[in-house]
């Protein structure tokens, strides 16, 4: 049951975004991150894009914590929703929306204003992919992975009882899957936020780290593909969709 509820969720999520992509009729010839978007609409349309895209991923986890719940209250013992969990998760992503905007329309402002920001913006968005290869083999993406690729662990170490324990979960959980990919989220800015290309390659690679065995290895072959994309856009700009 809540793993149907957690992938309609996913599928409403990418239902609401390709309705906006489909409704959205592009900028004005200017460089503009926040397509035009005003800051509600653009964090709830992030808010949409973060469930279509994590929470297959973070399937694993809410189901360790729903099957915990559901044993304790097969044996009379206390028992937490799972939205309780989950509410906390989403809020921090959301909050993480809520400053991608604000460095989307700063970025467009300076680069409205400045000649020599609009000529070295493809080297902008090329160090700001390189910075994102190499955040992919920092320890804190390894730390943070590992946390989130071990339902098990996590929940043996920082399992809390009651209702404020599990929010407490769900905000450490969405923490620590924020210092996991909060970078791979932080590239749609160069790359279009509402380019559905590169958030199905943003979901399906945020999926291969969680769940697939190598996933760390997976994490490493995008540190490659990231630094080498990053260093390509320096050189050849039209290679970033968002300067095409």
């Amino acid at each position: 049951m809540i793993l149907t509820v957690l992938l309609t969720l996913a599928g409403a999520g990418w239902a609401l975004v390709a309705w906006q992509v489909s409704d959205m009729n592009g900028t004005d010839g200017h460089l503009d991150l926040t397509m035009g978007m005003t800051a509600p609409l653009f964090i709830a349309m992030w808010t949409a894009m973060m469930v279509a895209m994590m929470f297959p991923a973070s399937a694993p986890m809410i189901l360790a914590f729903a099957r915990t719940q559901s044993r304790k209250r097969a044996h009379g013992a206390e028992y937490v929703p799972t939205w309780l969990f989950v509410t906390p998760y989403v809020a921090v992503w959301t909050a993480f929306g809520a400053l991608g905007y604000a460095i989307a329309a700063a970025v467009a402002a300076v680069a409205g204003e400045s000649m020599w920001a609009m000529d070295n913006l493809s080297r902008i968005a090329g160090f700001l992919l390189v910075a994102a290869g190499v955040y992919q083999l920092t320890p804190m993406k390894r730390v943070c992975l590992a946390r989130c690729r071990t339902p098990l662990s996590f929940m043996l170490s920082y399992w809390r009882d009651g209702r404020g324990g599990a929010m407490s979960m769900g905000l450490r959980h969405g923490l620590f899957c924020l210092g996991c990919c909060w970078v791979l989220f932080l590239v749609l800015l160069p790359l279009g936020v509402m380019n559905v290309v590169a958030m199905v390659t943003v979901s399906l690679l945020v999926f291969a780290e969680k769940v697939l065995p190598r996933g760390d290895g997976v994490a490493r072959a995008a540190a490659v593909a990231l630094i080498a994309y990053g260093l390509l856009a320096t050189v050849v700009p039209r290679a970033l969709p968002t300067l095409m």
